[in-house]
């Protein structure tokens, strides 16, 4: 999907706005660890194009990225070149990151952008938070940003807001939907249209099965896998979990001695 989907990705993302809200809720997880700004070392660990690994680098980090499709790796490498910030990027996947980055640990993972639940199943999943923990240093903070499965399962909320993207004379629109598995697993759907000087419509479906992963089932996975103090939000303005109507699952934690 993310490859297909990787052209486009900037265009239905309003990155100035996102990391206006994000930012500061990800750098007070940073300050958290009492570390000289400029010595922590942290990791992006689904980056997409980049975009919070190059804004974190221009706060004076040490930043390194990875995703599994080599599309949005390119794309992030000229975004971070066009931005001149130095970022570390690899082309891997979870429960390999550790091992792409062979001698590094880092004092601060993040996962963000509901890129965790593209684990196949619940084994996968502890396989990359033992990953996780294998790159972590010391006691250092990890974040987990995803949907909220428990609301999106109970309302069986299927429809997204639409997104519309205007450059030059081309015109792009992003519709995005779930729909709901018999085994338990939610597929993610995009349709996207694109057309030139009012053209006809040219249209693409593209589509990535996600695993609902809910708070309980994660918090006990990640105590299993040597993480404790974990907190949860319902968003990343701070903002408390609400099982009900949160729409994010953001969920922090520490590394245990």
């Amino acid at each position: 999907m993310y490859t297909e989907l990787a052209p486009h990705y900037d265009h239905f993302v309003n990155w100035k706005a996102r990391l206006e809200f994000e930012l500061p809720f990800l750098q007070q997880q940073v300050r958290s660890l009492g570390i000289d700004p400029t010595k922590v070392k942290l990791i992006d660990t689904a980056c997409g194009t980049g975009q919070h690994a190059i804004a974190l680098s221009a706060e004076g980090y040490q930043v390194s990225a990875c995703d599994i499709a080599p599309a949005m790796v390119a794309i992030a490498q000229a975004n971070a070149a066009a931005a001149f910030q130095k970022v570390d990027f690899k082309t891997v996947g979870f429960t390999k990151i550790s091992q792409a980055f062979k001698n590094q640990q880092f004092d601060v993972i993040f996962c963000l952008g509901n890129s965790l639940p593209h684990v196949e199943d619940l084994q996968e999943l502890t396989k990359t938070l033992q990953d996780f923990c294998q790159l972590m240093r010391g006691t250092g903070v990890l974040v987990l940003q995803m949907r909220n499965f428990s609301r999106l399962l109970q309302n069986k909320e299927r429809w997204l807001e639409p997104q519309a993207f205007a450059e030059g004379n081309e015109e792009f629109l992003f519709q995005r939907f779930y729909d709901f598995e018999p085994d338990g697993h939610i597929q993610f759907n995009m349709v996207s249209l694109e057309r030139k000087k009012q053209g006809p419509w040219e249209s693409q479906v593209i589509s990535s099965m996600l695993l609902p992963i809910q708070r309980a089932q994660l918090e006990s996975i990640l105590l299993d896998c040597g993480f404790g103090r974990l907190q949860s939000y319902g968003s990343m303005d701070g903002q408390p979990f609400e099982e009900a109507s949160s729409e994010d699952l953001v969920m922090t934690a520490r590394k245990l001695a």
